[in-house]
């Protein structure tokens, strides 16, 4: 009899391969084959039966109008997926001349059993990065020398493949999550095993940290606080279980004394950092008559909390504001993303599943412009995803499925710069002491000064 954990595991994988564009664009699609229906003879006309999630027009009351983004900030190290432990730095001081400074390979790439998929992480100089097979390296940041690495991958007939996870620094430690069911602790000056934890699931979330306690979801929505020093479990929270995700590398978001985590049910649940009970929750999902896709709920971009307002966006179809202290919607908009946002000063950017960058002004949800970066591309399989965006020297920054990196101006939109990266990019840049960082499906970091 198959149980049904199994049963989760193995719809979701399937669906993970639906679910950015056809399998066209994501590396996961790469796994699944099919018979080829363009030899299709039957009678009649196909029409489309997904669409899109409706029009985003720009507001007709801010054309013209100008909005405020914060000067650039020197950024000296980012420890945790989103950068700071508790804090966001809304425009960095990094990139500027938008140029390969160096680029480094660190480790397996993607293939049909792995995919890097979490961000790397920096702290006193060094970079921590983990590639598609949970083999974790140090780099030093200036020259992108390496200066160890460790092999954590388990092999075993269960875990045969690693997808998710990433790393997160802390107080000379760094932490260490996998699709290979476990989260670890490694000594950030050597790569030697202080603690290795096993999970029941594997964990597809980027691991994240505060007041002493790591955090991470697997992929039956079970969040877990470890203690950082141990590795042994502090609490655990159980989300709405759902089957169908998106091949991605989610994390939480730490406030004060609330953790902020996201889960494939579209559901975005605040807890207390101590003891894990639930401050509030909101349900970011839109399910669509028109887009068979839309019933993936899934948020597979991390939560940013800026301002006093958690911005949010699930696949099925809905981005939205929330406030922080109540967990009351302020606004939301229907846009389909598989990204993280970007809010800075005025605004908010944000990526969705189309190429759509879009900027929409933080506090009343209208649009202040949209650039459509795939115009002109007809063909699916031939349509770019892109990552979530960074606001880095007045240049916002992504790049691409192709291997293109791109600058937009942040007041218009217009393109001002691109660059080849040498592979696809699906994980988002992120940026310290003047640099920004992207790393590749074939796992090679790529760093631009």
């Amino acid at each position: 009899m198959i149980s049904r954990r199994a049963l989760v595991t193995s719809t979701a994988a399937v669906l993970l391969a639906a679910t950015v564009e056809g399998c066209a664009n994501n590396p996961v699609g790469k796994l699944f084959k099919g018979k080829s229906t363009r030899g299709y003879q039957g009678k009649g006309t196909r029409i489309p039966v997904l669409t899109g999630n409706g029009s985003l027009d720009p507001a007709p009351a801010l054309k013209g109008v100008d909005f405020a983004i914060p000067a650039p900030q020197a950024l000296t190290s980012w420890p945790v997926p989103g950068g700071a432990y508790d804090g966001y730095t809304d425009h960095i001081e990094a990139g500027a001349n938008f140029q390969i400074a160096w680029k480094r390979k660190v480790g397996a790439g993607g293939s049909r059993s792995s995919h890097p998929t979490g961000a790397p992480v920096i702290a006193d100089g060094v970079i921590y990065v983990m590639d598609g097979r949970a083999t974790v390296s140090a780099l030093s940041e200036s020259s992108g020398e390496t200066l160890w690495r460790a092999n954590l991958e388990t092999k075993t007939r269960r875990d045969k493949e690693g997808y998710g996870g990433g790393v997160a620094y802390a107080d000379g430690l760094v932490f260490v999550a996998s699709g290979y069911r476990f989260v670890a602790a490694l000594d950030a000056k050597s790569g030697a095993t202080k603690w290795r934890t096993a999970t029941e699931s594997p964990v597809h979330g980027a691991p994240t940290y505060s007041a002493g306690k790591v955090f991470v979801s697997d992929i039956v929505d079970q969040f877990y606080a470890f203690d950082a020093q141990t590795g042994a479990v502090a609490w655990d929270y159980q989300a709405l279980e759902e089957p169908a995700r998106v091949l991605a590398a989610p994390s939480a978001v730490v406030s004060g004394d609330v953790v902020i985590a996201p889960f494939a049910s579209g559901e975005v649940v605040a807890m207390r950092v101590s003891n894990g009970a639930p401050v509030w929750s909101d349900t970011l999902s839109f399910t669509s008559r028109n887009n068979a896709l839309s019933e993936i709920r899934d948020i597979p971009g991390r939560p940013v909390v800026y301002r006093g307002d958690v911005f949010a966006g699930s696949h099925s179809g809905m981005f939205g504001s929330i406030q922080l202290r109540d967990g009351q919607r302020r606004w939301d908009l229907p846009i389909t993303t598989i990204t993280t946002p970007w809010p800075a000063g005025d605004v908010v950017y944000v990526v969705d599943q189309s190429g759509q960058v879009i900027c929409i002004a933080r506090e009343s949800g209208q649009i202040y412009w949209k650039v459509n970066l795939n115009e002109g591309i007809k063909k699916v399989k031939k349509r770019p995803v892109w990552t979530s965006p960074i606001l880095a020297s007045g240049q916002l920054m992504l790049a691409n499925s192709h291997g293109l990196a791109v600058t937009l101006n942040p007041k218009t939109g217009a393109k001002e710069a691109e660059m080849k990266l040498g592979a696809p990019a699906y994980v988002g840049p992120i940026a310290a002491n003047g640099k920004v960082y992207f790393l590749t499906d074939n796992a090679e970091l790529v760093a631009i000064r």
